[in-house]
């Protein structure tokens, strides 16, 4: 099931995670490694990510790579510019 991309955006950890990916893919323990919580509340927080589509995952061997789909955050963008027009 999709999760709402606007759900998704509330939270301020997620809003952290999408501007950490704006510069490069990382993996997840590169991603937890930036903030100060368990590894099972990074995955969760991935785990919105990607269902919401603002993230996407690629597998590399045994690693997970989390990137930023830029198609669905221009959609948003454009949801935000639809607001305040």
């Amino acid at each position: 099931m999709r999760k709402d991309i606007w759900d998704a955006m509330a939270d301020k950890t997620r809003r952290e995670i999408i501007l950490l990916l704006k510069n490069r893919p990382h993996t997840a323990g590169e991603i937890a490694d930036q903030f100060d919580l368990s590894p099972a509340t990074v995955s969760h927080h991935l785990s919105v990510l990607k269902e919401s589509r603002i993230v996407t995952v690629t597998r590399r061997a045994q690693t997970l790579i989390y990137s930023l789909d830029l198609k669905e955050l221009r959609a948003l963008r454009r949801k935000i510019e639809d607001i305040l027009d």
